[in-house]
């Protein structure tokens, strides 16, 4: 044996790293989480700019390879986000305008039997 082979460690490839893309995990992530809080109206935020990522990580998605289900589970679920804030938001001020002379009740139960009368009309 030679003091070279002796010197010189093995050669191993470097392991390369698949191409990730950024941008549709992150519109995936804020997606879901905007589908999940789409109820108290951060959600529908969040929708607009998963969507908007989402739409931007198609592309590199296409180019790339990478990604395409992540896009298009954020562009899916940043809409779901927006569509529930929207409609969260429609529902709150139909309710708000229908009962607003029940908002200075004496107790809960006359606040129910106001609420009451006011959404059936009896």
């Amino acid at each position: 044996m030679t003091t070279q082979e002796i010197d010189t460690p093995p050669h191993h490839p470097t392991p390369t790293r698949p191409d990730r893309n950024g941008l549709a995990v992150a519109a995936m992530v804020l997606g879901v989480i905007g589908w999940l809080t789409s109820i108290v109206f951060i959600g529908g935020l969040l929708g607009v700019i998963g969507l908007i990522l989402g739409a931007a990580a198609l592309p590199k998605a296409k180019r790339t390879g990478t990604g395409r289900g992540m896009a298009l589970t954020g562009l899916v679920t940043s809409s779901l986000a927006i569509v529930v804030s929207i409609l969260v938001a429609v529902f709150m001020t139909w309710y708000a305008n229908k009962t607003q002379q029940c908002y200075d009740p004496g107790s809960f139960r006359e606040y129910r039997q106001c609420v009451h009368q006011q959404l059936t009309g009896h």
